[in-house]
């Protein structure tokens, strides 16, 4: 479970890379009620998404080259030097190497041997998002990966990571957790993309979950604002309801309305 308590490996920030700013901070604003407070021109465009006055997300435009709008996972590091010269020795890819972000800490970004992008925040004067798991907060994390063993390897040896295989209906899935926090530390899962997911055009990526009130509902008022739904709202038992989208620019994401879990 994410909380922001956070530990080295648990997710702690996340932001949106848009084409288009302006137009995808409308849309999320309108999805999610969050607020948008931009940090001005000395920040590049750069800014938060806010609800009841804590920070959910960030968002900006596009920084690198032949990116498409997309939202980054952020997972926090002691030492984002050091998580660099791990991702290279276990066969990642640095592709922002490390360096600070004013006073408010510093990252670095990266992609996985399978191809999913990520990145690291070591935090310093900012710790990292003010409420997870919250409805209209970061709820939970899941890869897509093309191997989810090989993947479950590279990221213990570069976070710490523990990987436990669970039963899913039919699908093969691994929870991942911090380091000795069990599975009351779980933070995210691993799926295996098949071959029906690829012919399916499914890429190896990183997908976040925002926690919601009403999955369907939240759903039908994407299709209004222009997103677009690329899994309809299911259920899973024990889990909850939940749904895969795509923004009016590509970027995607999720959306679960988590089943209380029963003491």
């Amino acid at each position: 479970m994410l909380t922001t308590q956070y530990v080295n490996g648990a997710p702690n920030w996340i932001d949106l890379g848009s084409a288009d700013t302006g137009a995808a901070v409308s849309f999320y604003t309108g999805l999610f009620a969050w607020d948008a407070q931009s940090l001005g021109p000395e920040a590049g465009g750069y800014g938060f998404f806010r609800l009841g006055g804590k920070t959910v997300a960030a968002f900006g435009p596009l920084s690198e080259e032949g990116m498409r709008s997309s939202w980054t996972l952020y997972f926090q590091t002691a030492d984002a030097d050091a998580t660099a010269k791990a991702v290279e020795q276990a066969g990642g890819t640095v592709r922002l190497a490390p360096f600070d972000v004013f006073t408010n800490g510093r990252m670095a970004g990266f992609t996985d041997p399978g191809g999913a992008e990520f990145a690291v925040w070591q935090p310093r004067d900012t710790k990292g998002l003010d409420a997870v798991t919250e409805p209209g907060s970061l709820g939970w994390a899941e890869l897509y990966a093309p191997d989810a063993a090989a993947a479950g390897a590279f990221y213990g040896a570069v976070l710490e990571w523990q990987a436990q295989d669970v039963p899913l209906g039919t699908t093969r899935y691994t929870v991942l957790s911090t380091s000795g926090g069990g599975r009351e530390a779980s933070l995210g899962g691993i799926v295996e993309i098949t071959g029906e997911m690829r012919d399916a055009g499914v890429t190896p990526h990183w997908l976040p979950y925002f926690e919601v009130e009403d999955a369907d509902a939240v759903v039908a008022k994407a299709g209004q604002l222009g997103g677009r739904v690329v899994m309809a709202p299911r259920h899973a038992e024990g889990v909850g309801r939940f749904a895969h989208l795509a923004d009016p620019f590509g970027a995607l994401f999720a959306v679960i309305a988590s089943q209380p879990q029963q003491s």
